[in-house]
């Protein structure tokens, strides 16, 4: 599984790392140390977090965290396979983005619940590229 830094998870939820410590400080979400000392949050419970704070309406009254060009970088929320075709959601910040692919093409990216992607949009299309 999957985990980030404090300051990484921040930047997925679109928040500020100060946001991100006293909401983990007020159990919102649980972290665990390294061996180095660093608070990590694991990639399925960040991936709850991103997906309440999304409906919530976020954290900060700073603008959302987007890319250039159409390119959200967030955090997979959930993948539905079906026999041909899948969904993946992710949360970016505030914004929830759905796509449809290909189930092979989930299984080459190794898509799953709690790691970051990114998702870019052109037109009506949502492509996912793997961090």
């Amino acid at each position: 599984m999957q985990s980030y830094t404090i300051g990484q998870a921040a930047r997925l939820l679109g928040v500020s790392p100060d946001t991100a410590r006293r909401w983990a400080d007020a159990g919102r979400v649980a972290t665990h140390r390294d061996e180095n000392g660093r608070r990590l949050i694991d990639g399925r419970d960040l991936a709850a977090l991103a997906v309440e704070t999304g409906q919530s309406g976020g954290g900060d009254d700073e603008p959302p965290y987007t890319t250039a060009r159409n390119a959200f970088p967030g955090i997979v929320t959930a993948v539905k396979l079906g026999d041909v075709a899948a969904q993946v959601e992710i949360q970016a910040g505030p914004h929830r983005l759905v796509s449809l692919l290909t189930r092979e093409a989930v299984e080459e990216l190794g898509l799953e619940v709690g790691m970051r992607a990114t998702a870019r949009v052109k037109s009506t299309s949502v492509h996912i590229d793997r961090l």
